[in-house]
């Protein structure tokens, strides 16, 4: 899977989590916090179904500031 395969699949469930949020612009280098509002619960809730989706889990000491930081991390999970 590539890491456009897996933005895109990332905006798919940032977009439960934030319905009414303009999905359009966010890229690799998005803020999660300033950019797209994600704050520790919708980190929680995201967490959850980025772990259903793409068959991982997620380990304690992983921390993300930017959407690309996520990317990677699934895609390092997922090969």
């Amino acid at each position: 899977m590539t890491k456009e395969e897996i933005l895109s699949r990332l905006c798919e469930i940032i977009s439960l989590v934030k319905p009414n949020m303009d999905l359009s612009g966010v890229s690799f280098e998005s803020s999660l916090t300033t950019d797209l509002g994600i704050d520790s619960l919708s980190m929680l809730l995201m967490s959850l179904a980025i772990e259903e989706k793409f068959n991982m889990r997620f380990e304690n000491t992983a921390t993300f500031q930017t959407v690309g930081d996520i990317c990677s991390y699934i895609e390092e999970r997922t090969k």
